[in-house]
């Protein structure tokens, strides 16, 4: 199979023709001889806003390959790589109880997908209900702010991502294609066919639901077993390695090999972790807020007059403050929502969604401050202990509803009386307040000298309507659980994994590091 990189063709090019006949030029053979055309990558090249172009990358089957790749001599035509997830199933040690999963997110999803796909019939346990439940409790939740600590849009079958817009591009360099095995496992139970070759892939909430349940009954069928509405509470220890575990206060499961894909809110399981000398440390991570623009402003600030020919829009943008602050976008979310996300009682979280379409009229992205143990402290709990202190102050000046404010009463700092030119775009109850009274004054500084700066890159960006609202807090985990070379933990026997461990930042990152330690597990214990 040959491999053709940089193909562009313009934003109203009919897919197969059009790419047929660039493909046969490029290749100086004739359209009769091409078998065949998979997409491997697409992306909207909009440098040239008078020249937006679709560009593709697609693996061709042609008749006589050999004599194709010997006749043209282009850096952009090589013989396609073999991209096939490989793992060998070589371990020795005797495995007496079926290993346990703690975390059903993307990360325990696909090390429990992998481990069950090989026998080991693992048990998973998941603090939150199974996602048709949830879906209710998180809707219910958001029309009447009675929240359920242990079901919502952190905690539940699917993990934070459910909830979420699905997005699953990643930095992680993918030489073992991992990823590439993840989104076809994602296709085959559900997600949209288009995320194996768009460079900015999504899922959206609405698909992500029932891509969930499906993988979820899957990995049923093959032996796992389920448990749904069921805490980790203690780990049993003997000899520095891992004996059983204790769920819901009263019941233990003997238990040998513990994955722990807990999620970065899972506070109080850190804290029971901490105090049973599991060695983790703390990290830096970001907070800030929420800024939701008129998305039609934003597609246009992206690709000027062609807008309305293209999807819509997203953004990534960063800034250095003069105090030396990183200030970067994260979780932007097109056509989306704000969410409530709160998995605390009297602490209020917030967080971006967005259905597979991206249809509401508002664009939202996480705006946030890079902060460390010089601001919060060296001690390993004192980055979560900060978290806890913004989401408390956030829930109380919002009268336990979101906090919102316009951006230029931000500035001001006074509360906001009423929405101007963007109209709000919530899941959850909203209430004005002054979000300054949330931050320490350097991240209200380094917001607001960021903000300004982003109105030179996107014109609407600064723009006195934007809506703001508080707290993101949760952009990752405020404490890595250490693992050695076998990515286990100090104590023997537990595999730290994912998001909140550490040791990912997104969807797809965390499915990596969930195949990862599934390869540790198998490459040590027999079944």
């Amino acid at each position: 199979m040959i491999r053709l990189r940089q193909i562009k063709l313009n934003i109203d090019h009919d897919n197969q023709n059009d790419l047929l006949k660039k493909v046969a030029k490029k290749l100086q053979i004739s359209e009769n001889d091409i078998k065949n055309i998979v997409i491997s990558k697409r992306s909207i090249d909009a440098r040239k806003k008078d020249n937006i172009v679709i560009s593709y990358e697609v693996d061709i089957q042609v008749n006589d390959e050999n004599k194709v790749l010997n006749s043209i001599c282009n850096k952009d035509i090589f013989i396609a790589p073999n991209e096939v997830y490989t793992y060998h199933l070589s371990g020795t040690k005797s495995l007496k109880n079926r290993p346990v999963i703690v975390g059903f997110g993307p990360a325990g999803m696909m090390c429990a997908y992998m481990l069950s796909k090989c026998g080991y019939k693992p048990i998973i346990i998941e603090r939150g209900s199974m996602v048709d439940k949830r879906v209710k409790q998180v809707e219910n939740f958001w029309e009447t702010n009675k929240l359920n600590p242990n079901s919502n849009v952190q905690f539940g079958e699917g993990g934070a991502g459910t909830f979420s817009d699905g997005k699953l591009n990643t930095l992680v360099k993918d030489k073992e294609y991992r990823q590439k095995f993840i989104f076809e496992t994602f296709v085959k139970n559900g997600a949209p066919k288009e995320i194996m070759y768009d460079a900015k892939p999504h899922i959206g909430t609405d698909i992500l639901k029932s891509m969930v349940k499906n993988i979820r009954e899957e990995i049923i069928s093959m032996g796992a077993e389920f448990m749904f509405d069921t805490t980790l509470t203690n780990i049993i220890l003997k000899n520095n390695e891992l004996e059983a575990i204790e769920i819901n206060n009263k019941t233990i499961i003997p238990c040998q090999v513990l994955v722990l894909a807990i999620g970065h809110s899972a506070r109080d399981t850190f804290r029971m972790l901490y105090k049973n000398k599991l060695e983790m440390k703390n990290k830096p991570f970001a907070v800030g807020i929420r800024i939701q623009h008129d998305q039609e402003k934003i597609n246009y600030s992206q690709y000027k007059d062609s807008y309305q020919k293209l999807p819509p829009a997203s953004y990534k943008i960063t800034y250095q403050t003069k105090s030396n602050r990183g200030v970067y976008s994260f979780c932007m979310c097109p056509g989306g929502y704000v969410v409530n996300s709160s998995s605390v009682d009297k602490m209020l979280v917030i967080n971006g969604m967005s259905n597979y379409k991206r249809d509401t009229t508002n664009a939202n992205s996480a705006l946030i401050v890079t902060v460390s143990e010089n601001d919060y402290g060296k001690n390993i709990l004192d980055g979560l202990k900060f978290q806890e202190k913004l989401e408390e102050t956030a829930y109380k000046i919002g009268n336990g509803l979101i906090p919102v404010q316009l951006y230029k009463d931000y500035k001001n700092n006074i509360i906001s009386s009423e929405f101007k030119s963007v109209k709000p775009v919530f899941k959850g109850n909203y209430s004005f307040a002054n979000i300054n009274d949330i931050f320490p004054k350097y991240i209200n500084d380094s917001l607001i000298e960021a903000i300004e700066h982003f109105g030179k890159i996107i014109p609407c960006f600064n723009e006195d309507d934007a809506i703001l609202s508080a707290v993101e807090s949760r952009t990752s985990s405020p404490v890595r659980i250490i693992r050695d070379e076998n990515l286990e933990s100090n104590i023997k026997g537990i595999y730290p994994c994912g998001e909140g461990a550490g040791y990912a930042g997104g969807i797809t990152s965390a499915a990596i590091d969930g195949l990862k330690i599934f390869e540790k597990i198998i490459a040590k214990y027999k079944n």
